[in-house]
């Protein structure tokens, strides 16, 4: 009923989405900080509705988080111009690899010992906070397929959020193994942590690789094979073909549906990558995505909005801690990573620093929460913690994102 409410709202913030850049070009205002902010108000002063309480509707959050990603991760992989190549995907290896083990790392220790996080609770915490969104990242990514050279900031950061939102799930499954264990007063063994590896890593991640890879090339040989030269096909039954078979075949071979779909939408653009459909296809994906983000951001306002008229403590701690995760430890992780590379420092710094938390943070820890194995104290605490990182990065990144990219020089690849 209250998502039915907040979503009959989006009648009047849908020609503030089209108007959005005429209205405020000129501006350091980015469209998400507008639909939080509204959501934050209507939250506050409509008192008549019923709290918007993120425990009692996990289930729905999650399914809804679930389809908001999953439509950015496809738009993300058909707009990527860059082609396969070692030296050019080097600093995306290097944020996955090197970058968000720093963040979660980080921010597991400062929830332990920070927050009295249990230790699953704190690798959680570490897990859903340390990708870059790939929704509200979208401002930051490249443009449309084919329309011209592609910088080193914006593709590292779009493939960084297509890839890293599947990557990061490894680590959401070590914390859901580690307090299933403590809840059935178990011990999380070097045999769990080893079963943890084999399969949650290795397995789940190459397999989503290859399935990704199976269904794009597939479903592009159909649809431009000489059969369908005209691709008539519609743009939408593409999009939707392409998200369902790779997130559908993944799941069911048990490995990771985001990285698959990902994959499957890059390797589909890979195929007559030059062709004028991926357009099509691109314009299909990104309206779609504006829209169910446009949902879940002002009814993550509102949810704010309520917060603030609860009982519920905001220390000084989560504050400071949100700040430091996002001011210091993203941007020493990304520099760390990207040291050695032959980039502008300005580049560097731009890549480390346009880290940005949102909708598949919301989508990570509300999964794991629907699990079932985490009490309730550490639930609230990991939802304020994440709800506060989300709104702080919204504001941030969404104030200093041009500018840091003007600060860029451009040279595409």
């Amino acid at each position: 009923m209250c998502l039915y409410l907040a979503a009959a709202d989006l009648n009047s913030i849908q020609p503030l989405g089209a108007l959005f850049p005429i209205l405020f070009k000129r501006t350091p205002i980015s469209l998400p900080m507008l639909q939080v902010g509204l959501g934050l108000i209507m939250g506050y002063y409509w008192t008549t509705l019923s709290f918007l309480n993120p425990i009692d509707n996990g289930l729905l959050i999650e399914k809804l988080t679930e389809i908001v990603v999953l439509v950015s991760l496809v738009g993300a992989g058909i707009k990527i111009d860059t082609e396969l190549s070692w030296q050019l995907w080097r600093p995306t290896v290097r944020l996955l690899l090197i970058t968000m083990p720093i963040g979660i790392f980080s921010m597991a220790v400062l929830g332990y010992y920070t927050f009295g996080l249990s230790l699953g609770a704190a690798v959680l915490l570490g897990a859903v906070l340390a990708p870059t969104d790939p929704v509200l990242a979208s401002s930051i990514q490249v443009g449309p397929p084919n329309t011209g050279g592609e910088d080193a900031p914006r593709f590292t950061l779009t493939s960084e959020a297509g890839l890293n939102d599947g990557l990061a799930f490894p680590f959401v499954y070590l914390a859901i193994k580690i307090a299933e264990a403590f809840d059935e007063g178990n011990r999380f063994t070097s045999e769990m942590l080893w079963s943890w590896f084999t399969h949650d890593v290795l397995w789940k991640i190459g397999a989503g690789l290859l399935v990704g890879i199976v269904v794009g090339k597939v479903l592009a040989k159909l649809v431009f094979s000489k059969y369908s030269q005209d691709t008539t096909i519609s743009q939408g039954y593409v999009v939707i073909a392409l998200t369902l078979l790779a997130y559908g075949l993944a799941e069911f071979v048990h490995s990771y549906g985001f990285i698959a779909v990902f994959v499957a939408a890059f390797a589909f653009r890979r195929s007559e990558h030059e062709h004028s459909y991926h357009h099509k296809l691109h314009d299909f994906a990104e309206q779609s995505e504006g829209l169910l983000m446009s949902l879940v951001l002002v009814t993550f306002g509102m949810f704010l909005g309520q917060g603030l008229q609860s009982d519920v403590e905001l220390t000084w701690r989560v504050y400071i801690v949100s700040f430091a995760f996002l001011l210091l430890i993203r941007p020493i992780g990304g520099l760390i990573a990207l040291s050695g590379l032959n980039l502008p420092h300005t580049e560097k710094y731009a890549i480390s620093a346009l880290g940005i938390r949102g909708i598949g943070t919301l989508y990570y820890l509300s999964y794991a929460i629907n699990q079932g194995f985490f009490g309730e104290e550490d639930t609230l605490k990991l939802w304020v913690v994440c709800s506060i990182v989300i709104l702080i990065s919204i504001f941030i990144h969404g104030i200093s994102a041009k500018r840091l990219l003007k600060m860029t020089p451009n040279n595409p690849h």
